[in-house]
C-alpha cells in the first residue's frame, strides 16, 4: 500500500510539474493557425497537425522542466509567490529528484527535434519547418537554462511573446498552408502582447526573490512602478491590435467579441491604478485575469474563424 501511495504521489507531482493547464497557452494559438489555414481553403493534413501539436507540447514541457531546475535557488528564496508565480514548488518540496527533471527536459527537447525532422523530411512541410522549430526550442529551453538564461537578462518576456504569439499561430498555419499570410500575423499580435502581459504580471510576486538571486527580468530592471505603467500601456495596445485586424481581413465578428477581453483589461487597469500590483490576493486576481485575457483572446479568434 505505501508503494502504491508513493507511486501515485510521484505521478501527481509530475503532472503538477508539467503545468498541464498552462499547455493551453501554446496549444490553442497553434490550433488557431491550423484553423485559419482551413478557413482559407487549405486541406487539413491531420498527421502533420497531430505531430506538430505534439512537438509544441514537448517544447513547452522541456521549457517548464528546465525552468524548474535552473530556477531552483530563486524559487527557494521566494516567500511571496502565488499560484501563478514562483514555480510549482515540486522540486523545493523534494517530491522529484532534480536530476530526473533535467533529464526529462532533455528527452522532451530531443523528441520535439525528431518530430521536426520527420515533418521536414517525410511530410515535406517546407523549408521553414526546421528554422521555426529550432527558434522555438532555443527560446524555450534556454529561457532559464545556463548559459543563456533569457529570463535573467530582460529579454525573456519578449521572446515568450514571440513564441506563444507569432510563432505558434504562424507555424500552425505554415505547416498546413505551406506559406505565410497577413491574417495569422495580425491575429498573433494581440495574443503575443497578452502572453507578454501574463509573464510580466507574474514577475511582480517574485520581485524580491528575483532581485536577490540576480534575475534581471523586466520588473527587476524597471521596478514595480514603471513595470506597472508598461503593463497598463500594453494592455491598451493589445485591445487596439484586436480592432486593427478587422481592417485587413480578420473576421469582423471579433470587433463585437472584443468586448469580452475589454472587461478584463478595464478591471486590471483599475486594479493597477489602485496599486494592487504590490502584492497579496489583489495581485493574484490581476494575474488570473491576465491569463484569462490571453486565453480568452485566442478562444474568441478560434470562434471567429470556425
Amino acid at each position: 500500500m505505501p508503494v502504491e501511495k508513493n507511486r501515485g504521489k510521484k505521478i501527481s507531482s509530475w503532472l503538477v510539474l508539467s503545468r498541464l493547464p498552462f499547455q493551453t497557452v501554446g496549444v490553442f494559438p497553434f490550433f488557431l493557425g491550423i484553423l485559419i489555414s482551413r478557413s482559407q481553403g487549405y486541406p487539413l493534413n491531420l498527421p502533420v497537425g497531430i505531430l506538430s501539436t505534439l512537438a509544441v507540447i514537448l517544447i513547452m514541457l522541456a521549457t517548464y522542466y528546465s525552468g524548474e531546475y535552473y530556477d531552483y535557488e530563486t524559487d527557494r528564496l521566494n516567500q511571496t509567490f502565488n499560484k501563478f508565480s514562483g514555480g510549482t514548488r515540486v522540486l523545493i518540496s523534494g517530491l522529484i529528484p532534480m536530476s530526473q527533471v533535467l533529464m526529462a527536459s532533455f528527452l522532451c527537447l530531443a523528441g520535439a527535434g525528431v518530430i521536426g525532422l520527420l515533418l521536414f523530411f517525410y511530410f515535406k512541410t517546407g523549408p521553414y519547418t526546421l528554422p521555426l522549430g529550432a527558434f522555438g526550442m532555443i527560446c524555450g529551453f534556454f529561457y532559464t537554462t545556463r548559459p543563456i538564461q533569457w529570463a535573467y537578462r530582460g529579454v525573456g518576456e519578449v521572446l515568450i511573446g514571440l513564441c506563444y504569439g507569432w510563432l505558434t499561430v504562424n507555424t500552425g498555419y505554415y505547416l498546413q498552408a505551406g506559406g505565410f499570410d497577413l491574417i495569422p500575423i495580425l491575429v498573433s499580435i494581440p495574443i503575443g502582447i497578452s502572453i507578454f502581459l501574463v509573464i510580466l504580471i507574474n514577475e511582480f510576486p517574485d520581485y524580491f526573490s528575483d532581485r536577490l538571486s540576480g534575475k534581471k527580468n523586466l520588473v527587476v530592471r524597471l521596478g514595480r512602478e514603471k513595470a506597472s505603467v508598461l503593463y497598463a500601456v500594453l494592455s491598451g495596445v493589445c485591445f487596439m491590435a484586436i480592432l486593427f485586424g478587422i481592417f485587413y481581413g480578420v473576421p469582423k465578428i471579433i470587433a463585437a467579441l472584443s468586448a469580452i477581453p475589454l472587461i478584463f483589461i478595464v478591471q486590471n487597469l483599475f486594479s493597477i491604478k489602485k496599486g494592487e500590483f504590490l502584492g497579496g490576493k489583489s495581485l493574484e486576481r490581476i494575474c488570473a485575469r491576465t491569463l484569462m485575457l490571453n486565453l480568452g483572446i485566442t478562444l474568441l479568434y478560434i470562434l471567429s474563424f470556425y
